[in-house]
């Protein structure tokens, strides 16, 4: 049964919806529906036509209310995905994150689409799905068993590969697979010192406010189940995936993958091995164009706000090369004045 869209707790211009699956599990779909103006109330002619779908990454929920402001702006429809087990959807009594094959959430994905009017030939828009961290391998999965449906793919830091390379996950893979069968949900010792939280937290060194028991201070505890499922999603990735749509990855230009607190996580990726992950990017497709940001966060659109606007534009310089014409007039002239 369709259920209503609802206030969400971003507040106001933000409603949610819950999408009831097959399974009893639920997931929840934010919309944004701001009323702030368009760049220079363009006509329809000169908007971008499309509907976005943003998904999430690991231990995280979406609350990036400027994410849904700049889409806005361009005349897109911004719809914003919480997966089942995480933030919006998680239910007392669900383990948080729980997952056992990335393909679970096509369900999702599909519930989201119809909740987006995105059936059948009836969408008459173009689809760009927009990834962060595991969002971003998601997507790049649904989208290589789903062609012909999104028009292009957007990966903010996506985890395509394990920091310790191709090499060490398939060193490791078999043992977590084999924990995954025995163990699933036995929890993994902690990786996360809390370094990323201490550089985006506003109540630490950052600038953001969030849900802390939608996003822990040290992320949810890692399963064998989750990594199993994230390691064969990687290994699909690196045996080429063939995305039949344009790509852009965007990255920070640097990691820091150190234990200890210091002032270079501040400028850096503190989650991903960064250049492993721009060479597994060309993985995804024939058409995929990395973009590296000098000293940008794991989260692209947390890092400081020079940043974000310039990932702005790149995204506004790409765009139009990635989309038909008609579907991007004027991007470029337009986010060159954010």
């Amino acid at each position: 049964m369709t259920q209503p869209w609802t206030p969400d707790i971003l507040g106001e211009g933000f409603e949610q919806q819950t999408l009831n699956l097959d399974d009893g599990a639920a997931a929840t779909l934010v919309r944004y529906l701001g009323t702030g103006p368009q760049w220079l109330e363009a006509p329809e002619g000169e908007r971008l036509n499309a509907d976005i779908l943003y998904v999430h990454g690991w231990s995280d929920y979406f609350f990036q209310r400027h994410l849904a402001e700049f889409w806005h702006r361009t005349g897109a429809r911004f719809f914003a995905l919480d997966l089942h087990n995480y933030g919006r959807s998680l239910r007392p009594g669900l383990v948080p994150g729980l997952v056992t094959n990335l393909s679970d959430y096509d369900a999702d994905i599909a519930a989201a689409l119809e909740a987006m009017g995105r059936t059948g030939d009836s969408a008459g828009r173009p689809l760009i799905l927009l990834g962060h961290s595991t969002g971003g391998l998601t997507l790049s999965l649904w989208a290589h068993r789903h062609p012909g449906i999104a028009s292009a793919l957007i990966l903010n830091s996506p985890w395509l590969e394990f920091q310790a390379t191709e090499l060490g996950r398939r060193a490791i893979a078999p043992l977590v697979g084999l924990h995954a069968r025995l163990h699933p949900l036995a929890p993994l010792p902690p990786v996360d010192p809390g370094i990323y939280t201490r550089a985006v937290s506003a109540a630490l060194d950052g600038e953001w406010e969030y849900n802390l028991e939608w996003r822990p201070d040290r992320g949810f505890p890692i399963t064998p189940a989750f990594l199993d499922a994230v390691f064969r999603g990687q290994a699909t990735v690196a045996a080429g995936l063939g995305i039949e749509v344009p790509v852009l990855v965007l990255l920070s230009d640097k990691s820091y993958l150190q234990p200890k607190w210091s002032a270079d996580a501040l400028t850096a990726d503190v989650a991903l091995n960064v250049d492993a992950v721009a060479h597994r990017s060309l993985s995804l497709a024939d058409t995929v164009t990395v973009s590296r940001l000098p000293n940008a966060f794991h989260d692209i659109f947390l890092s400081p706000e020079p940043i974000r606007r310039e990932a702005f534009q790149r995204i506004g310089r790409w765009l139009p090369t990635a989309l038909q014409p008609s579907d991007a007039v004027a991007w470029e002239a337009r986010t060159a004045g954010l």
